[in-house]
C-alpha cells in the first residue's frame, strides 16, 4: 500500500531521499575506497596484486553473503531497523580500517564494511518500492544510485588530496564519524509510516526462508542474476581496483593525477544512472536499454585491451565515455522488481545484490590472480597484465548479456501494479 500524499509530502519525500541517498554515499566511499590508494596500502602494508585484489574483493563477499539474511530481515523488520543495525557495523569496520597495520588487519576491516555497508541499496529500494507507485521506482533508484555515487566520486581526487594532506588513516577515521552522523539522520528522519507494515512481518524463518527459493525458482532468476554478476563489476575493476595501479604502472602518475583522472568516469557514471532511468521512461521499455549498455561497456573494455596505451587525451576520453556507459543499473534493478510481488521485494532486491556483489567478488578476485600470471619487477605490473584483465571483463560481459538476451523475457514497466 502506498502513502497518500499530503501538502508536506514533497518536502518529506526531499527530506527521506536525501538522507537514505546520503548513507548511501557513504558506504559506497567504503565500497571503492581501495583503487586509488591501493599503490600506498602496496608499498605501507606490503600487498601483492592478489592481496590487493582479495582486500578489495573481502568487501563484496561479505556484502554478498548478508544479502539473503538481510532480505528476509527487511521484509520481517523493515528498512529501518536493517539500516541502524548495520551502521553501527560499518562504524567498526572503518575504525579496523584506520588503525590496521597487516594485511589480515586491513582485510578483516573490509569484510566489517561490507557487512556494514550491505543494506543501504536493498533497503532504501524496497522503501521506495512499499511507498511509491510503481511509475516511480525507477526515478527513485536511479536518484538514489546517482547519489550514492558521489561516494565513488569522493574516492578519487578527494581520497586522494585527503591521503597526501592528513594520511589514508586519518581520512577514515572521519569516514567512520560521518557513518555516525548518518545514521542518526536516519533514525531521526525515516519515520514509521515511511517503514510501513508488510506481509512479511508474521513470517516465520521457514516461510521467510520458503519465499527465497520462490524467488530463485522464477524462470528469469537466473540469466537476471547473470547480468547483475557482470554489470556492476565492470565499473568497479576501473574506478574501484584496478584504475589506479594501471595509472600508475604503464602510465606513472602519482597519486594526486591518478586522482583526478578517475574522477572523470565518477562524474560520468553520476550523470549516467540519471540518463538511463530517464531513458527508461521515456522508452519504456528495461531489456534493450541493459543490453545496449551491456555491449557498449563490453566494447569499450574490449577496445581498451586492444590499444593498450591509449594517448594521455583519448585515455581521459575513454575514461569518461566509460564511466557514462556502465551506468544502466538502474534499468536491470527496476527490471528485476518488475518480476516481483509485493511480498517479496525485499528477498528479490536482495537476491539479484548477490549477483551484483557476489560477481563482483569474483572478478576482484580473478583478475588479482590473472595479473600475477604476468612477471612483475619491482612490484610493477606489466600492460600486458592489465589488457588480460580488460578483455577477460569484457569476455564475462558478453556471455550473461546472451543468457539474458536469451533468458528474460521483455517485461515492459508496469504503471498499475
Amino acid at each position: 500500500m502506498h502513502s497518500p500524499a499530503g501538502p508536506s509530502a514533497p518536502r518529506g519525500v526531499i527530506l527521506l531521499v536525501g538522507t537514505l541517498a546520503a548513507i548511501y554515499l557513504v558506504s559506497q566511499f567504503l565500497r571503492n575506497s581501495v583503487g586509488v590508494i591501493a599503490p600506498n596500502l602496496a608499498a605501507e602494508i606490503g600487498l601483492n596484486a592478489g592481496e590487493i585484489g582479495l582486500l578489495s574483493s573481502a568487501f563484496f563477499l561479505a556484502f554478498a553473503a548478508a544479502q539473503i539474511p538481510l532480505g528476509m530481515a527487511i521484509d520481517r523488520y523493515g528498512p529501518k531497523r536493517c539500516m541502524l543495525v548495520c551502521a553501527g557495523i560499518a562504524f567498526a569496520g572503518a575504525l579496523q580500517f584506520a588503525v590496521a597495520a597487516t594485511p589480515s588487519g586491513l582485510i578483516a576491516a573490509r569484510v566489517l564494511m561490507g557487512l556494514g555497508s550491505s543494506c543501504y541499496l536493498m533497503a532504501p529500494l524496497a522503501l521506495y518500492a512499499r511507498r511509491f507507485p510503481p511509475e516511480r521506482f525507477t526515478v527513485l533508484a536511479g536518484i538514489q544510485i546517482a547519489i550514492g555515487t558521489v561516494g565513488t566520486l569522493l574516492v578519487t581526487a578527494p581520497l586522494a588530496w585527503a591521503s597526501a594532506t592528513i594520511g589514508w588513516r586519518s581520512t577514515f577515521l572521519a569516514v567512520a564519524a560521518l557513518v555516525v552522523v548518518c545514521a542518526a539522520l536516519v533514525a531521526i528522519v525515516v519515520r514509521e509510516e515511511d517503514d510501513p507494515a508488510h506481509p512479511g512481518g508474521g513470517e516465520t524463518v521457514r516461510e521467510s526462508l520458503r519465499g527465497v527459493l520462490e524467488v530463485a525458482r522464477m524462470r528469469a532468476f537466473l540469466p537476471l542474476f547473470l547480468m547483475h554478476a557482470m554489470s556492476y563489476s565492470s565499473y568497479v575493476l576501473i574506478v574501484g581496483l584496478w584504475g589506479g595501479p594501471f595509472l600508475t604502472h604503464v602510465y606513472g602518475y602519482g597519486l594526486t593525477a591518478r586522482g583526478d583522472l578517475l574522477m572523470l568516469p565518477a562524474i560520468s557514471h553520476i550523470i549516467g544512472v540519471v540518463a538511463w532511468g530517464h531513458a527508461e521512461r521515456v522508452l519504456g521499455a528495461y531489456k534493450p536499454l541493459v543490453l545496449a549498455g551491456a555491449c557498449a561497456s563490453a566494447g569499450a573494455l574490449l577496445l581498451l585491451a586492444i590499444v593498450g596505451k591509449p594517448e594521455p587525451f583519448w585515455l581521459a576520453i575513454w575514461l569518461t565515455v566509460f564511466g557514462f556507459l556502465a551506468a544502466y543499473l538502474p534499468v536491470l534493478l527496476a527490471h528485476g522488481r518488475s518480476f516481483l510481488p509485493p511480498h517479496l521485494v525485499g528477498r528479490g532486491m536482495t537476491l539479484f545484490n548477490i549477483g551484483t556483489m557476489g560477481g563482483t567478488f569474483v572478478v576482484q578476485l580473478l583478475s588479482g590472480v590473472l595479473i600475477d600470471l604476468f612477471p612483475a619487477p619491482g612490484s610493477v605490473y606489466p600492460l600486458d597484465a592489465y589488457r588480460a584483465v580488460f578483455a577477460a571483463q569484457a569476455l564475462g560481459v558478453l556471455l550473461a548479456c546472451g543468457a539474458y538476451g536469451m533468458g528474460v523475457a521483455v517485461r515492459q514497466p508496469s504503471r498499475t501494479d
